[in-house]
């Protein structure tokens, strides 16, 4: 990079990017299910339009570029972001390091009390008025370096790659140090008000992105946005074929739904590699499918593709070659439900017909002859075993919610559209766990949750030490929760003190074998991301000053 610098050359960092993927292939989908063309590269179609702004403030943004994650859902929520501008200033400040600076926390309070603090100087409020008089983007060091502290833009510039560890030279960062004191001193600045600047200056200039960077990831964001918007099914199953972004696979499928979509399990007759929707019908894909070789899925959609659809279980095994397991794994699936028959009598015609074939038997012939049907009794089945083989071969049931697999039919007291009516108060509820953060902390390690209630909707919660000693995470699935609702600018979180994994209803397939009827609930998934970064600081630990230095 330095070398590159110094001899003239310009250096360009080019990375592939999934939500573009999503955002190209969402605009082909809706073109293929609605005969609709969408030119998503005008962006006036999305950063004008009312409706995806009103996503944007309540953080309705799983799936979209940059702003599905918790924390940026909490963000965009505390913020109330309703227009582009502050889109863009989101972007930036959500930055690790400028939210452990503390700059994040005084953004989101003089955004929601624009009265309540007094800009530190005019040159703040001349320079910075779009943002507070709050650094956000690398170019506002330069601006007060320049217009504040009287440096050249070349110092300027010099003061922020050092502060970012992208300086060559401790002596140069010293050097400009002294310039920036010494000229602030000549403008009759008071050395408080100096040391104060510069105290902001050394806290944020390493951790923000450019504007520039964050004006384009914004742009991205909003493409996507008004895409999940007016046509939410197309683009989730874009989201899902890109092998989505923050969460895993089932937190899509389950957005997908929540739009209006029906989730239908592969099928040999529909289904693709990757997922497909016709009209509101979303086929998942065999790539999802666990257990099935990629090289057989391709020989059935390439054989269904030139010889037209299968019309039995026997038409498919002679025009696809596949033994008894990757056959069983289609049948529990469900992916010969066109047939009619159960998934017991599939099971049993599979070997009798696997029985009966002979590598001769698969070639193309004139005048094939049937094989031979035989009356099998009825077979009952349990309507939950279709679940548990989902979870075995999906990683999450389709046929039903998890809630419907409990043993228990309490559902908590309160949901969570009720939790801002909550403030301060203790709340039980029940929910699926999506997601956990780890954040190490002074007292040791705490966990930041996100889930959904029983009514499909969102919430996150705050797992401090103790509780977690006590109570500890115990894998992916149902949990019970007591906790106290803290709204913090308009958004609620829950401080968890006691919680429970609640069981499931004993796999109805091993029935006869007691040791195995908890297994599956095992297979249930859930996020787990690791950070080592320092807990974010408390409104008394920043220090930032709401009043005039003099």
């Amino acid at each position: 990079m330095h070398v590159a610098e110094s001899i003239g050359l310009e250096k360009f960092d080019i990375l592939s990017q999934r939500g573009i993927g999503s955002i190209n292939d969402a605009v082909k989908i809706i073109a293929q299910n609605r005969g609709i063309t969408i030119d998503i590269r005008n962006t006036r179609i999305s950063k004008e339009e009312t409706q995806c702004n009103d996503y944007l403030a309540r953080g309705q943004t799983i799936g979209c570029f940059y702003i599905e994650s918790p924390a940026m859902r909490g963000l965009l929520r505390r913020l109330k972001c309703a227009d582009y501008r502050t889109l863009v200033a989101a972007s930036s400040i959500i930055r690790p390091g400028v939210a452990q600076s503390g700059m994040m926390k005084e953004y989101i309070f003089r955004h929601n009390y624009p009265d309540q603090f007094e800009y530190m100087h005019e040159v703040f409020r001349e320079h910075l008025g779009d943002t507070y008089g709050i650094m956000v983007y690398q170019e506002d060091v330069i601006k007060i370096a320049m217009h504040f502290g009287g440096l050249s833009a070349a110092d300027g510039d010099v003061l922020r790659r050092a502060m970012s560890g992208k300086g060559r030279s401790l002596e140069a960062l010293q050097q400009v140090r002294h310039n920036f004191f010494a000229s602030c001193a000549a403008k009759g600045h008071s050395s408080k008000l100096s040391e104060e600047v510069y105290r902001q200056i050394e806290s944020f200039a390493g951790y923000s992105f450019c504007k520039a960077h964050s004006a384009s990831y914004a742009v991205e964001s909003y493409q996507s946005l008004y895409l999940k918007v007016y046509y939410p099914i197309e683009f989730m199953v874009a989201v899902i074929n890109n092998q989505g972004g923050f969460y895993r696979t089932e937190v899509y499928v389950h957005e997908a739904r929540m739009s209006g979509a029906i989730i239908q399990n592969p099928c040999v007759n529909h289904s693709d590699i990757s997922t497909t929707v016709y009209g509101s019908n979303v086929y998942l894909g065999f790539m999802h499918l666990q257990g099935l070789e990629s090289k057989l899925a391709d020989q059935i959609v390439a054989q269904r593709l030139q010889q037209g659809a299968y019309i039995s279980l026997e038409d498919l095994l002679l025009r696809v070659p596949m033994g008894i397991e990757s056959i069983q794994t289609l049948i529990f699936i469900g992916a010969l439900r066109f047939t009619g028959k159960s998934k017991s009598e599939l099971l049993v015609q599979a070997r009798l017909l696997l029985l009966a074939f002979k590598p001769q038997a698969r070639q193309p012939v004139l005048l094939h002859e049937p094989a031979r049907e035989y009356k099998l009794p009825k077979l009952e089945r349990s309507f939950f075993e279709d679940a548990f083989d989902e979870i075995e071969l999906l990683g999450f049931p389709t046929s039903c919610s998890p809630f419907d697999l409990l043993q228990t039919r309490y559902r908590g007291t309160v949901m969570v559209n009720e939790l801002t009516q909550h403030h301060k108060k203790q709340v039980k509820m029940l929910a699926y766990l999506i997601s956990r953060k780890h954040v190490p902390t002074k007292r040791g390690t705490m966990y930041f949750g996100t889930w959904v209630d029983v009514q499909g909707s969102y919430f996150d919660t705050a797992h401090f030490p103790d509780s977690l000693t006590e109570y500890p995470f115990k894998g992916g699935g149902c949990y019970l929760l007591l906790g106290t609702v803290e709204v913090d600018y308009h958004f609620p979180t829950i401080t968890i003190h006691k919680m429970a994994k609640m069981a499931f209803i004993p796999d109805p397939r091993y029935a006869y074998d007691h040791k195995r009827q908890f297994d599956t609930q095992r297979r249930i998934q859930e996020d787990v991301s690791m950070t080592n970064r320092k807990p974010y600081p408390q409104a008394h630990e920043i220090n930032l000053p709401r009043h005039k230095i003099k």
